[in-house]
């Protein structure tokens, strides 16, 4: 694919632009998208704004922080916006309305061609300039591009009749990321016209839905790759513009606000990628997209996923669900339990897993021994936290796993003689390979088996600060407590302490290791160790 460097932006106040500021261009404004110092909004208003004189554009920022109010402005409302401080009023002179694709192609990629064309005259050693000669260049250079790049650069339109497929036919890729584009109407104009068009890069714009998608997807019918992040989508919103992509085979959704999930249906079929990470997901509608038949990448990264189950499989066996997921992304969760591992066992073809910075990860003082247990309980991984898993590493995994939870398994019943060899079904749902490694690898000696030491000795005692993020007149108190200790007492006694009778607390605590990240404590019936607080945490206490 050839693909041509980046020259500079586009100049903001583009000379064709003041000639169109009409009064009649302003009249259809509401709706479209503009751009003003680099920020871009969408016209929510036309209008006079009293007590001032002459027209006003009501804009609603794509960034909430760029704007003032939430469209009314001394007691009247002009117009409404989703965040309380989205908008603010500018001058029509100040707003760009952008320019056309062809436009913004030939100032993109002028400067770099001027260079080139220097270069070919020099070498052909004539110095005069032939006439034309520049225009016929760009023209085969663009005509040549099957990747066109043009992030950020204000457009709003496809410009004169088939000008575009005139102009870069054989684009195979387009990222038309952060431009002015005002709806799926606007954009499949110009993608019409690229018939050859396989991938296309569309994050941070905000593009009105269309009331008839299955209409548009002849503008989309080669695509096989769109990217969406940062666009302001629902769930719902991307079911529906589904029916325009027949064919698409990678989606990316990253930081857009996706929460409930609900089932794709004659949609999104052929899906072989799906990136929903950053989006503040309702992790029990999670189960509605794992009947998607191609889907083999995953990414749920960032989405506040503690918990998945499989209901149709017990333990052992395999789930209906997601029959193609061979890679799955779960950094930066709440994932804590090990009974989250054990039901990624139940996946039919999972090889890749990355479940990094999880609180799962602190369950035990070396990072490598967590790996371990992961890699034991996932008999079919190859690649975990994106380090391949060889077989000896396996192996050792697997013998250390016998080991480590080796007095339990006697405890619970468990035998060396395998007529004999009953464990309880609690130790079998916690450990739903250990017969099969006995199996692998026989029972492990008596003198190999390892004291499993949790991880705070019983009467240790940590010493935790509790601070009140909300309330900076409280002083953080310092206090001695066992690891043991049962949350709904901490609590107790956080009500005498704080003097707080009968609010409902919130706790979370914040690790000394980790700084930043904030681990909820959500069951009052666990003991503080189960969620890895160390000696000298702090807790957070909040109350509504």
């Amino acid at each position: 694919m050839t693909s041509l460097p980046v020259a500079g932006s586009v100049d903001h106040h583009h000379h064709h632009q003041m000639m169109m500021k009409t009064r009649e261009v302003l009249e259809d404004a509401v709706g479209r998208r503009v751009s003003c110092d680099g920020e871009r909004g969408t016209v929510r208003y036309v209008g006079p704004v009293l007590p001032t004189t002459g027209l006003w554009l009501g804009v609603e920022w794509d960034d909430p922080e760029r704007g003032k109010h939430d469209g009314s402005h001394e007691g009247v409302r002009y117009f409404t916006c989703r965040h309380p401080t989205g908008g603010s009023f500018v001058r029509p002179k100040k707003a760009s309305f952008g320019v056309d694709y062809v436009t913004a192609l030939k100032q993109r990629y002028e400067v770099e061609l001027q260079e080139v064309i220097g270069e070919e005259l020099k070498i052909s050693s004539k110095t005069v300039m032939m006439v034309g000669f520049e225009d016929i260049k760009q023209k085969q250079r663009l005509e040549n591009l099957t990747e066109v790049g043009l992030r950020r650069c204000e457009v709003s339109g496809p410009g004169a009749e088939n000008e575009i497929r005139n102009t870069t036919p054989l684009a195979q890729s387009l990222d038309l990321s952060g431009n002015l584009l005002s709806s799926w109407e606007v954009l499949a104009a110009i993608t019409e016209q690229l018939e050859s068009l396989r991938e296309l890069q569309l994050s941070q714009n905000r593009l009105s839905i269309s009331s008839e998608p299955s209409r548009l997807s002849p503008a989309f019918s080669c695509l096989r790759l769109l990217s969406l992040n940062s666009c302001a989508l629902t769930w719902t919103q991307v079911l529906h513009c589904a029916p325009m992509w027949q064919h698409l085979e990678e989606l990316y959704l990253s930081d857009n606000d996706i929460t409930e999930l609900l089932r794709p249906e004659h949609v999104l079929q052929t899906l072989k990628v799906l990136d929903l990470s950053n989006n503040h997901i309702v992790q029990e509608t999670v189960l509605e997209i794992t009947h998607l038949p191609c889907l083999e990448k995953l990414n749920l990264s960032s989405s506040g996923l503690s918990v998945i189950q499989f209901r149709d499989a017990s333990a052992g066996n395999k789930t209906a669900s997601f029959p193609a997921l061979k890679t799955l992304l779960l950094d930066d969760n709440n994932v804590s339990e090990w009974c989250v591992v054990n039901e990624l066992e139940k996946l039919p073809s999972l090889l890749h897993l990355s479940c990094r910075r999880n609180p799962l990860l602190q369950r035990e003082k070396n990072p490598e021994t967590v790996r371990q247990i992961i890699i034991a309980r996932l008999s079919g991984l190859e690649q975990l936290d994106m380090r391949q898993v060889l077989s000896d590493e396996r192996r050792g995994a697997e013998l250390d796993y016998c080991k480590m939870f080796g007095l339990a398994w006697l405890k619970a019943g468990g035998h060396r003689d395998p007529e004999k060899n009953h464990p309880n079904t609690e130790f079998m749902s916690e450990h739903p390979r250990f017969l099969a490694l006995l199996q692998k690898y026989g029972a492990p000696e008596e003198g190999e088996l390892k004291e499993q030491k949790p991880f705070a000795l019983k009467n240790q005692l940590l010493t935790i600060t509790f601070v009140c993020p909300e309330d900076s007149e409280r002083k953080p108190i310092e206090k001695k407590l066992p690891g043991s200790m049962i949350v709904q007492k901490v609590k107790g006694l956080l009500h005498r302490l704080l003097k707080l009778p009968g609010m409902e607390l919130k706790l979370s605590y914040t690790c000394s290791k980790m700084s930043g990240r904030e681990i909820e404590i959500d069951n009052d019936l666990k003991p503080l160790e189960f969620y890895s607080v160390e000696d000298g945490d702090r807790i957070l206490v909040r109350w509504s």
